[in-house]
């Protein structure tokens, strides 16, 4: 089992060098995957960019959280995986600092905690958007310190109407993002209703995926529009998770709150604000979802909602791939196109 990886070599360093990359025997409650797929996220390029110089300390190192492949070794203790099992799985060398733990190399080692297996039916390609964006997702609607919801639960007639918690709505900034997308599933899956905000281009797709109301970010209008739905007596707002979270977003969000007199509300945001104007914004880690204080939380989504969701249809793997090459040489590109922006796509790489 030769291994190889796309390596940042140091701070800045563009190019990555592909290069080779250490095996190792699983640590206890690990798997190694043979990676089929990898994701890019933004948190990728930013740290290639120095935004996010924190993550990373010590190089070389590797970039990527998002896999989808197949089960090559099974640490001790994990019960619920085998060697074969086509998985996808949040890789957690953001949390680690080892390189070992990073999704841009042929033989990644993953939490057993942060993986699932995929039915036949989904490809690796298409299942690949998912992970870091269902432990983002959690982290923020279910974890304490975040909005604190109820944990979402399997039905067995995902199409029906979905019955919500006495009309609690959470109103989700950025609803065809990959974050915003997963977001709004899990929500419906907990029973609440979901207000979101997309270009008009994406109306439908976020309708599909259980959104009740939608809203056109860019309006000039946004502001009074959103505040005066949720200001009416069947809506309850009862937290904002903000799936962009820039200047903007923020902004427009703290005005929404200001006229329905919440500005207490918490706030859940992907990325940390430079200016969170007074508010209750938290920055969501998605990691915290991996530790021991949080293991319940973890399972119930990883090990009891995702994978029989993906079976029945309640979760969807969206927004659709787009795949930009083929290959570990593959990824510095990917990082490129990604930076420059896609809209309801996410950006994936071949690997075998």
């Amino acid at each position: 089992m030769a291994n190889c990886a796309a390596w940042i070599v140091s701070e800045k360093a563009n190019p990555l060098k592909v290069d080779d990359a250490p095996t190792q025997r699983p640590e206890p409650g690990t798997i190694v995957i043979k990676n089929h797929v990898s994701a890019v996220n933004p948190i990728d390029w930013k740290i290639q960019n120095h935004e996010y110089s924190a993550y990373v300390k010590t190089y070389p190192f590797i970039l990527g959280t998002d896999v989808a492949g197949t089960v090559e070794e099974v640490g001790k203790g994990v019960a619920r995986f085998q060697k074969g099992d086509r998985v996808i799985s949040h890789v957690p060398s953001l949390l680690t600092a080892n390189p070992i733990h990073s999704g841009y190399q042929l033989y990644p080692h993953a939490y057993s905690s942060l993986s699932a297996k995929i039915p036949d039916s989904l490809s690796f390609e298409q299942a690949v958007v998912l992970p870091l964006a269902i432990s983002t997702a959690a982290a923020g609607l279910y974890l304490p310190d975040y909005l604190s919801f109820s944990l979402p639960t399997l039905t067995n007639n995902p199409k029906s109407k979905q019955t919500h918690d006495a009309n609690k709505t959470v109103l989700i900034w950025g609803g065809s993002s990959s974050v915003g997308a997963t977001a709004i599933q899990l929500a419906v899956a907990s029973g609440l209703r979901v207000v979101t905000t997309a270009s008009e281009s994406n109306y439908e797709f976020v309708k599909s995926l259980g959104a009740s109301l939608v809203f056109n970010y860019s309006a000039e209008s946004v502001v009074e529009d959103v505040a005066n739905k949720l200001g009416q007596g069947e809506c309850e707002l009862v937290g904002v998770y903000d799936a962009i979270s820039n200047e903007k977003s923020i902004a427009l969000i703290a005005e929404i709150l200001e006229r329905l007199g919440k500005r207490d509300l918490r706030i859940a945001s992907v990325l940390p604000y430079k200016e969170a104007r007074g508010l209750d914004a938290r920055f969501v880690f998605a990691l915290h979802l991996a530790m021991a204080q949080h293991e319940q939380i973890g399972k119930a989504i990883w090990e009891d909602f995702v994978p029989g969701a993906l079976v029945n249809g309640q979760l969807q793997a969206k927004p659709d791939p787009v795949v930009v090459g083929k290959g570990l040489e593959s990824v510095q590109h990917a990082l490129d196109v990604q930076m420059k922006g896609v809209s309801a796509r996410k950006v994936v790489i071949d690997l075998q």
